[in-house]
């Protein structure tokens, strides 16, 4: 039971699963919020992991009372962690010259943005009070420059991105650190039905060793891989003319429609 914490949620798939599994090779407890309780449990069964080692709880990050709940029962029963990731998300392009659209940027904003604000909140006081703690956001570059279809998702991660900061310089003063992770294109469930191009495209596993490298070290901000990073650093500071130019003929996230 002394071994450290990690409250995470999104770990049945993509980076979360990939992060989920690196910490518990180097040794940590695991606290996994899911949607769907029994595969959860199924897969930290494969895992050879006893009820000691990871506990599953059932939340939707749409559900912000449910996600709450989560964060509560885990102090309860395991402690409160060393280490909290709210790496749930959703990616769906959207055409918001279609009206049934917005109800898609409405899934993605509310699973994006509130569940993460949700999955802080039960932490926030009490790391402050321990004066110490790490809470972590999953953003994206595509927080940074808004991408051709990807209205919902663009606009959902530049939120996580400046939720985050407000948060870090509130929590700095008591000790607890928040940590921006912006991945890149990382090979997931979530990229591979992209039919456009993918710079940089990263294993998930490589991508969770070194997003709990950036975390352990308490960065502000990190881009991962560090291609995407310089890239980034350009597309913050190139001309609006230049930066439309570049991606207007760039492909489209796929609608859920299609």
């Amino acid at each position: 039971m002394t071994a450290p914490l990690l409250f995470i949620t999104g770990a049945s798939s993509g980076i979360g699963q990939a992060m989920a599994l690196e910490w518990a090779r180097r040794g940590g407890r695991l606290a996994l919020v899911a949607r769907r309780g029994d595969e959860m449990r199924t897969w930290v069964a494969a895992q050879g992991w006893s009820s000691e080692r990871a506990t599953v709880y059932v939340a939707d990050a749409r559900d912000m009372a449910a996600m709450v709940a989560a964060g509560r029962a885990c102090i309860e029963a395991q402690g409160l962690p060393d280490v909290v990731i709210a790496s749930a998300g959703i990616s769906v392009g959207v055409d918001l010259g279609v009206e049934a659209d917005l109800e898609v940027l409405r899934a993605v904003i509310e699973t994006n943005d509130l569940g993460l604000a949700a999955t802080f909140q039960p932490f926030i006081a009490p790391m402050c009070a321990r004066r110490s703690g790490r809470l972590v956001g999953i953003a994206s570059v595509a927080g940074i420059r808004g991408l051709p279809g990807h209205a919902a998702y663009s606009l959902s991660k530049a939120g996580v991105i400046s939720l985050c900061e407000s948060l870090r310089v509130e929590c700095r003063p008591f000790g607890v650190r928040v940590v921006t992770i912006a991945p890149g294109y990382i090979d997931t469930p979530l990229t591979r039905g992209n039919s456009y191009s993918m710079p940089f495209l990263m294993p998930a596993d490589k991508f969770a060793r070194q997003a709990l490298d950036a975390i352990a070290a308490g960065v502000g901000l990190r881009v991962i891989p560090w291609q995407m990073g310089m890239l980034a650093r350009v597309l913050r500071i190139l001309p609006d003319w230049i930066y439309d130019r570049a991606v207007s003929g760039r492909g489209r996230k796929a609608r859920k429609a299609q």
